[in-house]
């Protein structure tokens, strides 16, 4: 079989999309194809006319923040004055709640990325003579919110074409019909470089519309105006910006406000007026980041102790597990467990939990098999919430269990290889190769190789902490070093086969290329 070269390598991403429909930002659908979008631009349009209330619903998570960042920046810029609540994660719960209509009085509620669960609060607001309007795109259940209109693309009768588009996606798409409606001159690419953090933070399948709007969204970032973006610019100093920057750097930052603390500390950063504000707000983000490793670290270790290597998902729960990091636990223990994982964190008798998979099975179709025990649960394919009295814990994860039974091959996705590489055509053009078909992510992977029968000829621990593997490894007499994150096991053989991934490193001004390793086989 021949090995992965650089032309085999451009050929094979440059394949992938080649079937786009919305390849440039031209062809990006147009709003009126969303259901009930006519219905919510003319009634926002009468409440702008009128000078009524609108209130702004969203949610903690980046996705939910970013929304909202939008929704008020785009009403800012044409000068109508809104107000907003982004529900706190301990106190309110998730999205719109009862709690949260009660400090609701009047006007029109308009919802980003979170409603479409909310029936006992929409029917408390028509209570309350208040209109609705819904704009999520998580999976629609049973009982439908009372609304007048609520923008999904995840509903049976919506014609919207592209259904995996995230929460800041539909609200973005609510600003051009609004503008549309009310012929204003809003340039609607100013916000490309929010909208493409929401959509990498949500996990996105990264391709066609998405994989649109995120290429031209990480070029934005690095030109844009909002002095959010011009201090990550500075502390980052990247020469272009690719889809882990974002993942791993920007997105666990806004994230940790709504884990740890309040989500508002993040949309404060994204609406900062000037470099001072910018600079406050990003240095509490800091701490709360770092709070969260340290908490998440803690939780990981006592939830692989409860671990059953017999079950077909990862089931545990602990007293007071702080909620705010659970769904991240879950994540980690899902791709080492290689399997399904619920999290749950017990507090005054009731288990909330976040459950996370990296399979072909649909969570949310599992744990609505479940749903007689539950007190709520919402989400998606491989990301959902859900919450029980501590009393039907165990009862739930032999369900689970039963449920996941016949789906044993598909309880985990490895990742695909595309196939053995050629250590020595690594260099400068190939990373660029790589670079060129950037954003990367669900549905689009990042490239990763195999490379087998290597022989090891060194390695060494590095890091303050010792905590991560360099081996120096001949192939075919090509000699080369791998790095393994997190990883000081030495415990390893002589002759080995490995899953890379190549990626830049970036050294006092010097650029290599570098092997990551993904697995050792």
């Amino acid at each position: 079989m021949s090995k992965i070269t650089k032309s085999r390598l451009f050929e094979i991403l440059s394949a992938r999309h080649v079937n786009n429909p919305y390849s440039r930002l031209a062809d990006l659908p147009s709003p009126e194809k969303f259901k009930d979008i006519d219905i919510a631009t003319k009634r926002i349009k009468k409440a702008i006319l009128e000078k009524e209330t609108i209130t702004i619903v969203g949610d903690y998570d980046v996705d939910g923040v970013i929304s909202t960042t939008i929704m008020l920046d785009f009403f800012n810029t044409i000068g109508v004055k809104v107000n907003h609540i982004i529900p706190n994660r301990f106190e309110h719960g998730y999205g719109l709640s009862t709690k949260i209509v009660d400090l609701i009085n009047d006007g029109l509620v308009i919802t980003v990325d979170n409603g479409i669960s909310a029936y006992e609060a929409s029917v408390k607001l028509k209570e309350k003579n208040i209109d609705l309007i819904i704009t999520d795109h998580h999976t629609v259940g049973k009982r439908i919110p009372i609304a007048l209109a609520i923008i999904n693309p995840k509903q049976a009768d919506c014609n919207f074409e592209f259904k995996d588009i995230c929460g800041a996606q539909v609200a973005w798409y609510l600003c051009a019909a609004i503008k549309k409606e009310m012929n204003l001159d809003v340039n609607m690419s100013n916000f490309l470089d929010l909208l493409c953090v929401a959509i990498i933070a949500d996990i996105m399948p990264m391709t066609a519309l998405n994989y649109t709007l995120v290429k031209q969204g990480l070029k934005k970032i690095k030109t844009s105006s909002r002095e959010a973006f011009k201090r990550l610019n500075e502390i980052m100093s990247k020469e272009i910006f690719v889809s882990d920057d974002v993942g791993f750097f920007i997105a666990p930052k806004l994230n940790s406000a709504g884990r740890m603390d309040d989500a508002s500390v993040a949309l404060s950063f994204l609406l900062s007026k000037n470099s001072f504000q910018a600079n406050e707000s990003l240095a509490l983000l800091d701490e709360l980041n770092n709070y969260r490793k340290t908490l998440q670290e803690e939780i990981s270790k006592k939830a692989e102790s409860k671990t059953d290597k017999k079950d077909n998902a990862v089931i545990v729960w602990g007293e007071d597990w702080h909620e705010g990091v659970i769904g991240i636990v879950a994540s980690k223990l899902s791709n080492s467990h290689k399997k399904p994982a619920f999290i749950f964190s017990i507090h005054n008798g009731i288990a909330k939990g976040s459950a996370r998979a990296n399979s072909n099975i649909n969570l949310y179709d599992i744990i609505t098999k479940a749903n007689h025990l539950l007190l709520g649960y919402g989400g998606h394919k491989n990301a959902a919430g859900l919450s029980l009295k501590v009393e039907f814990l165990e009862e739930f994860k032999s369900i689970i269990n039963k449920e996941l039974e016949e789906f044993k091959e598909d309880l985990h996705i490895d990742p695909v290889t595309l196939g053995e590489l050629d250590v020595s055509s690594v260099d400068l053009e190939f990373l660029s190769i790589i670079e060129q078909f950037e954003p990367y992510g669900l549905e689009n992977h990042r490239p990763i190789f195999k490379i087998s029968n290597t022989s090891l000829v060194k390695y060494d621990l590095i890091g303050k902490d010792k905590n991560h593997l360099k081996l120096t490894l001949n192939s075919d007499g090509f000699v080369f070093e791998a790095l393994k994150f997190n990883d000081s096991n030495i415990n390893i053989s002589k002759n080995l086969n490995l899953i890379v991934s190549v990626s830049k490193n970036e050294f006092r001004g010097e650029i290599t290329p570098q092997f990551l390793i993904q697995d050792i086989l």
